[in-house]
């Protein structure tokens, strides 16, 4: 049976370019990056070429580059390092309803800090108003944290907009980018951000590693405490095979940017008129314009999601109903409701993802399978 991989935002595969990058790092360069003799030194180097092509990819010093073990790391690091840093200036964050597990379920936990949390509604696309920002803030607020585009849906965030009002009354601004970087522009000075994640398996690169964007001067206490590496930020030691991996990666995300969004805007446009015209009862979930140029998400009247998604996984093709961190929750998406659909509407939706590798011919055939399980779901629904 062939396959069929639209599920992208969940992962990308490992590029080979980035695994023969690794690989001399796994077999010869064997060393601890804090070792002093000339093997700790030849893996340093590794970690710190690495580093310096990350930060060419969001435009900011290699010196506000904090390796870690993936998004959610980052994304935890973010926000306890500066509520727990500042909480002698204030207790206040805002986010909004539809941020990833990791952005979410940390601020419920830092309540038990006596942190005081505030959730801004978006509106029937995902997108925040920046006026309810405004309203939002407060003399004890001390980060907003808001993605620059959602994981499930795709919509991309006004993030420059929103972080000049934050600016300006001395705010931090921390952004989860995992998701856009490689999809769309990143550069932190044009956003005005003080904090970003990224994560490289989302970029091609290898799954275990990721990276927090520091900007100087920008107080962080650590979460994990022992050994001084990451400048004392973040103790252990590093996955120098897959920090060197992430760094090629970055490298090529850069280099591929406007070939891949191009491709994937006319694939996504293929899927979704394919999928609307030839499939009855579908609505989209995702906006058409300022959305991810590989997402789309759409829902299908009479028909769960699981349903579909298991039916499609038996004809060989791979996509989500939304966060592969969400992944066997019975529950409808967080993301969906906060848009204002119903539950039933919610449970009913598919994500799409494409990767640089998808084809036109591939889409046609997702389509021509996926009508065909919409149709045998629905029907057993009657039933």
């Amino acid at each position: 049976m062939q396959t069929l991989y639209l599920d992208h935002n969940a992962t990308t595969p490992l590029q080979p370019e980035v695994l023969e990058a690794m690989l001399p790092y796994l077999r010869t360069h064997f060393g601890n990056p804090s070792s002093v003799h000339w093997a700790g030194r030849r893996a340093k180097q590794g970690v710190e070429d690495a580093r310096e092509q990350v930060a060419t990819l969001l435009h900011c010093r290699s010196t506000e580059i904090l390796f870690t073990s993936g998004g959610t790391e980052s994304n935890n690091l973010a926000l306890y390092g500066v509520l727990r840093a500042m909480r002698a200036r204030g207790r206040h964050v805002i986010t909004t309803a539809i941020e990833h597990s990791s952005i979410l379920e940390p601020l419920r936990a830092l309540a038990n800090e006596r942190f005081s949390l505030t959730v801004l509604p978006v509106n029937n696309e995902g997108r925040v108003n920046t006026d309810e920002l405004s309203a939002a803030l407060r003399a004890d607020t001390v980060l907003v944290s808001i993605g620059l585009a959602n994981h499930e849906i795709g919509t991309i965030q006004p993030i420059t907009a929103l972080s000049r009002m934050t600016r300006d009354r001395g705010i931090l601004f921390h952004t989860d980018a995992v998701q856009a970087v490689g999809k769309l522009p990143v550069d932190v000075n044009v956003l005005g951000i003080d904090l970003l994640s990224l994560s490289a398996h989302k970029i091609y690169g290898p799954k275990g590693t990721g990276a927090l964007y520091i900007r100087k001067g920008t107080q962080l206490a650590p979460l994990l405490h022992g050994g001084p590496q990451e400048r004392e930020k973040r103790a252990g030691t590093e996955n120098v095979a897959a920090v060197v991996g992430f760094g090629e990666a970055a490298i090529r995300a850069g280099q591929e940017l406007e070939t891949n969004v191009a491709r994937s805007l006319e694939l996504t446009a293929q899927l979704r008129q394919g999928i609307l015209r030839q499939i009855s009862g579908t609505f989209l979930n995702s906006p058409v314009q300022a959305c991810l140029p590989n997402t789309v998400n759409i829902g299908f009247a009479g028909a769960t999601g699981e349903g579909l998604m298991m039916g499609l996984d038996l004809a060989g093709v791979a996509v989500s109903t939304g966060s592969a961190c969400a992944a066997g929750s019975l529950e409808p998406s967080h993301v969906l409701l906060a848009l204002g659909r119903d539950r039933e509407a919610a449970k009913s939706a598919l994500r799409f993802s494409v990767g640089k590798d998808t084809t036109a011919q591939e889409i046609d055939r997702v389509v021509a399978i996926l009508a065909k399980v919409v149709e045998r779901v629905r029907a057993a629904a009657q039933l």
